[in-house]
């Protein structure tokens, strides 16, 4: 391998990762752990690229340098003034072009091993994307089944709490995966970042005992699961968790509180399905939603949509799920949720 030159096989090498593209192609995906140190800003990058179009190479390349001088300049000033001599950074743009070879150029003059990223992100995301095709297959996964409401996402974080590897998807994805799942407080990531994301998650795992996660389907909100991962949840063991009616009505009206808080954004919800129930249905819930009657809201929600949902598709999308062994629940409170995580993890010893 040429000097200064480093592969994706190289990373845990290094010191540290640093991301010479954009905000904005920082923000979108990046590896993780790696640190922002543009050489071009959004504005800049737009200008010299328009400059490229509209004029000449030579002329973005004149103009660009003097952008790219400035900022590394900056970087160095701002951000590397404390690193010893032995530092050593990986800097990384696109495609392993200038924008990452001009900031590994100055990293190298000062003195520090400083190497550029072969093939630059563009050869991370393929890696992500080539992995994400098997390595979920590597792994003894158990899949939490459950009618909406029966706490599944709480289960799984006391599984956590309890030693168990857990894979929850939906905090990777920032939804909670039903129609009613777009958090308040946290928007969702991009396909790239959630992949990113999954891709580190699954390398933490060890392969010699079993992952937990939750029946999901081929979407979480926008998010899409990679099909290798789909596939294998949809082959694997399952565990049936059978929460009464009540107790899932009770635990939706604590879990979704939020929504009672903000009537138009629970209404424009309701608002998507419609073509699944009828227009009376519809606005008999948005009432409802108007009242803020969650109890009765949440209950019809479980009577005319959400159980019929879940009785068509988990035989038809799981293949074991038949076989599953089914754990009762009446008590979805926390303490409630903490004892059935208790049985669950005890029945898969």
């Amino acid at each position: 391998m040429k000097k200064g030159i480093a592969t994706v096989a190289q990373l845990d090498t290094f010191d540290e990762f640093i991301d010479a593209r954009s905000p904005a192609e920082f923000e979108e995906d990046h590896i993780p752990g790696a640190i922002s140190c543009p050489v071009l800003d959004n504005e800049q990058r737009a200008i010299v690229g328009t400059i490229y179009k509209q004029q000449s190479a030579f002329e973005a390349r004149r103009i660009g340098a003097a952008m790219v001088a400035e900022n590394i300049a900056r970087h160095l000033r701002e951000r590397f003034q404390d690193k010893p001599k032995d530092w050593r950074p990986l800097v990384y743009c696109w495609r392993g072009g200038q924008r990452s070879g001009s900031f590994v150029t100055w990293l190298r003059l000062i003195g520090w091993d400083a190497c550029q990223l072969e093939g630059g992100y563009k050869n991370w995301r393929r890696m992500v994307v080539t992995e994400l095709e098997t390595l979920p297959q590597r792994f003894d996964l158990r899949v939490l089944c459950g009618a909406t409401g029966s706490g599944k996402t709480r289960v799984l974080e006391q599984l956590a709490a309890l030693g168990a590897q857990v894979l929850d998807l939906e905090d990777l994805a920032a939804h909670k995966g039903s129609v009613l799942g777009a958090l308040p407080d946290r928007p969702q990531p991009t396909q790239k970042s959630f992949e990113t994301r999954l891709y580190q998650k699954l390398h933490g795992f060890d392969p010699a005992r079993p992952v937990f996660v939750e029946a999901e389907s081929r979407k979480i909100g926008r998010i899409h699961l990679p099909e290798g991962l789909i596939a294998h949840m949809r082959a694997s063991a399952c565990v049936a968790i059978e929460a009464a009616r009540d107790a899932r009505i009770e635990f939706l009206v604590r879990d979704y509180d939020y929504l009672g808080r903000d009537v138009p954004d629970l209404q424009n919800r309701i608002e998507f399905l419609r073509g699944l129930q009828s227009n009376e249905v519809l606005e008999r819930w948005k009432e409802l939603a108007r009242q803020r009657d969650l109890h009765t809201l949440y209950g019809e929600f479980i009577d005319l949509h959400y159980d019929p949902l879940y009785h068509r598709s988990q035989n038809r999308n799981f293949a074991r799920f038949p076989e599953a062994p089914s754990f009762a629940c009446d008590d979805l409170t926390p303490a409630g949720i903490r004892e059935l995580a208790q049985r669950i993890l005890a029945a898969q010893a």
